[in-house]
């Protein structure tokens, strides 16, 4: 991890690595806790292979959703790890930079108390790496992380 460009967290969720798996990679699933609540998401593309479509869209209120998420999938190697950027488009078009553009990998590792989740999250510079910090990357994906656990911990 590069302090100066990236962002990362840890989290020990209670449930089988194959548990945690299956809510990041079953679109019901991940749309359980992907946002941060009582924010909802609804999942449009979730095809788990390196180039395929990672679209979500996001609703305040439950009923009108917006664009959220538009990336790419770099790797999917079951059950340990997914990689994905902002950097290229659902269509492999080159990204705008709004707010700024990411690489995020998602590790799985079996852990004696069930999965340790890690999140590293990589950005092209200091300035992009400072505003996501600044936007709340702790807050938010702390959240979410959180909700995955409580998912997965109630699904085992």
């Amino acid at each position: 991890m590069n302090p100066d460009l990236d962002l990362g967290l840890e989290r020990v969720i209670r449930a089988p690595r194959a548990t945690v798996w299956s809510a990041w990679t079953d679109p019901s699933r991940l749309e359980q806790w992907w946002v941060p609540a009582p924010s909802r998401c609804r999942v449009d593309h979730l095809d788990l292979h390196p180039g395929g479509a990672f679209v979500t869209r996001l609703s305040d209120d439950g009923t009108e959703f917006v664009p959220h998420l538009d990336a790419c999938f770099l790797a999917v190697d079951e059950p340990e790890r997914i990689v994905f950027t902002t950097a290229i488009d659902s269509t492999w078009r080159p990204a705008g930079r709004v707010p700024f553009t990411m690489t995020a990998t998602i590790t799985l590792f079996e852990h004696p108390e069930g999965t340790d989740y890690r999140i590293l999250v990589r950005h092209g510079a200091p300035d992009a790496r400072a505003q996501h910090e600044k936007l709340g990357f702790a807050e938010g994906w702390g959240t979410v992380a959180d909700q995955l656990a409580a998912h997965a911990e109630a699904a085992r």
